[in-house]
């Protein structure tokens, strides 16, 4: 995803804002509701800027004061009208929500009594997730099919109990069952499906010599659909996983 960026936007822009985003995610689901607002926060800098770079051909240097009001302002003006209504119009506004929630939400429910942590950072991921979308979308970088790919991925909901290291996906439930074993993977990978020889791979080896049964079994009861090598959830499949509770995570030891 950040070859995909750089090759539309400042690389070093491009690595604050994966890694922000990144940090958001991860905050998240560890919990740290309140931390997924700050990095948040820290992604807005560099998306503005990327709007700034897109509409301008430059850049303020990060580090250095960015009056985002006065850029919204000026990319919703009539100077802007060539360019698309997603940089003009609809990534500002969505970046503003993320901002304010940031600056100003704590001090406005202190009287309440109730910590809105959980709901706002839900929030924030979400249009963390939308905005990334949007940028990889608008940035040209690689082909439609891959682009195309790159966004579902970004809006299909992970899974808290499975950590990604590199291009492997680990479960992190020692002891679940083959099936639900599967199906997680799966789920994680959202839509565009996995090759039999990486799920093979991401299984533990006890797992490996039975996988085609499990996987037949799993389609016998319409979870999965299997297309030659590819192995795809189905919505059943999907409704299950977040029905079951499968998407629990693990307990402290």
């Amino acid at each position: 995803m950040r070859d995909v960026l750089k090759a539309a936007y400042d690389g070093k822009l491009v690595d604050e804002l994966v890694g922000a985003y990144e940090e958001a995610k991860r905050n998240y689901y560890l919990g740290g509701h309140r931390y997924s607002a700050v990095e948040g926060g820290r992604f807005c800098e560099a998306a503005y800027r990327m709007l700034e770079e897109a509409a301008k051909g430059e850049h303020t240097p990060l580090g250095d004061s960015l009056r985002t009001d006065t850029l919204a302002n000026w990319l919703a003006s009539p100077a802007t009208k060539k360019l698309s209504r997603s940089i003009r119009h609809y990534i500002p506004r969505a970046l503003r929500i993320v901002y304010d929630i940031r600056n100003n939400r704590d001090a406005a429910h202190l009287a309440d009594g109730i910590d809105p942590n959980l709901q706002d950072a839900t929030l924030v991921v979400h249009v963390l997730d939308w905005v990334m979308a949007e940028f990889v979308r608008l940035s040209k970088g690689t082909s439609p099919e891959h682009a195309r790919a790159l966004v579902e991925a970004l809006v299909t909901r992970k899974v808290p109990v499975v950590q990604d290291f590199g291009e492997f996906p680990k479960l992190l439930l020692p002891g679940a069952r083959a099936g639900d074993h599967v199906l997680m993977l799966l789920y994680h990978k959202g839509p565009r499906g996995v090759a039999y020889a990486d799920l093979f791979q991401w299984v533990p080896a006890t797992m490996r010599k039975h996988l085609r049964r499990t996987l037949r079994t799993l389609e016998a009861k319409a979870l999965v659909h299997q297309e030659g090598e590819s192995i795809h959830i189905t919505y059943a499949g999907e409704n299950l996983v977040e029905t079951q509770g499968l998407l629990e995570k693990p307990a402290a030891a």
